[in-house]
C-alpha cells in the first residue's frame, strides 16, 4: 500500500481522442470489485501499460482510503489486479502494488490456458499486448465465460505507444519512481536489459511527463491477442482428447 500516501488520481491526466477525460470515462463503470489483469510476454513488456495499472492501483485506493492503516486490526489491503506472465515471470511488480506474489500469474504459452488463468480470477478488465490477432483454440466454456464477464480490454505496447492509439495517459513522477524501483527489484532482468528499459521510459518524456498510448479493442479481438501461438498446446490437447 506504499502509493496510497504518494499518488493520487489528479496525478494522471487522460485523454480518448486527444480530448480530456476522467478516468470513469476510459473505464466506464469501474468499482471496487473490479479485476484487472494485464499479459505480458517480453521482459518488463507490464511497463508499457504502467500508467493505466498505477491509475487503477490509485483509483481502488479512493474507495478504502479513510479506512487504510497499518495498524493491527486496520483495513490493510491490496487490489485484486494480476499480471499474466506468459511462459516465465517477466518482471517483480511488488513496487507497484501487485500483491502477494500470487498475483504474479506464470501461465503456459497457450491460449487456452491464458484465457482459462484470465477467468479463475474472475478478470473483468483485460489488458493486453498490441500483436496481430491470431485463430486460436479455445474450449467454447472458456469463451463463453470470458465474454460474460470481462467489460472492457485496451492493447498496449511494451514500449509504450501503440499503433494507431485513441487513448493516451501521462503518468507522474511517483508512479515513474514505482516503476524504476520495479526494474531493479527484478534480480531476473540483467543489468544491461534493465538499463536498456530505462532508456525506453526516458524515450516516452513530453513535457517533463512520461505519456503511455492505448487502443480501446473489442473483446473478440482482445482473446486472439492473448499469445501468438495459436495453440493447443499439451494441456488443451489433453482436454480436447477427452471430449
Amino acid at each position: 500500500m506504499h502509493t496510497t500516501k504518494v499518488i493520487g488520481i489528479d496525478d494522471f491526466e487522460f485523454k480518448i481522442n486527444d480530448v480530456k477525460c476522467s478516468f470513469e470515462e476510459l473505464l466506464p463503470g469501474f468499482h471496487q470489485y473490479d479485476r484487472l489483469g494485464i499479459v505480458v510476454r517480453e521482459p518488463a513488456g507490464s511497463a508499457g501499460a504502467s500508467a493505466l495499472l498505477m491509475a487503477a492501483v490509485t483509483r481502488f485506493y479512493d474507495f478504502y482510503r479513510q479506512d487504510l492503516t497499518d495498524e493491527e486490526g486496520g483495513l490493510r489491503i491490496y487490489p485484486d489486479y494480476f499480471i499474466f506472465h506468459v511462459g516465465k515471470q517477466h518482471l517483480d511488480h511488488y513496487w507497484m502494488d501487485i500483491w502477494p506474489p500470487h498475483k504474479e500469474v506464470i501461465v503456459e504459452d497457450d491460449p487456452e490456458q491464458i484465457l482459462e488463468a484470465i477467468n479463475d480470477r474472475g478478470i473483468t478488465r483485460l489488458i493486453v499486448e498490441d500483436i496481430k490477432p491470431v485463430h486460436a483454440t479455445f474450449l467454447q466454456e472458456t469463451i463463453s465465460s470470458a465474454q460474460q464477464r470481462i467489460v472492457s480490454a485496451i492493447a498496449y505496447s511494451p514500449s509504450g505507444r501503440v499503433h494507431f492509439g485513441d487513448v493516451s495517459i501521462a503518468s507522474c513522477p511517483a508512479a515513474e519512481r514505482f516503476v524504476f524501483d520495479s526494474f531493479n527489484r527484478s534480480k531476473k532482468l540483467f543489468q544491461q536489459t534493465a538499463a536498456q528499459l530505462k532508456q525506453k521510459r526516458e524515450n516516452l518524456f513530453v513535457n517533463g511527463r512520461v505519456i503511455e498510448t492505448y487502443r480501446r479493442i473489442p473483446l473478440t479481438d482482445a482473446l486472439y491477442m492473448l499469445t501468438r501461438s495459436n495453440g493447443p498446446g499439451f494441456t488443451t490437447s489433453r482436454y480436447l482428447s477427452m471430449l
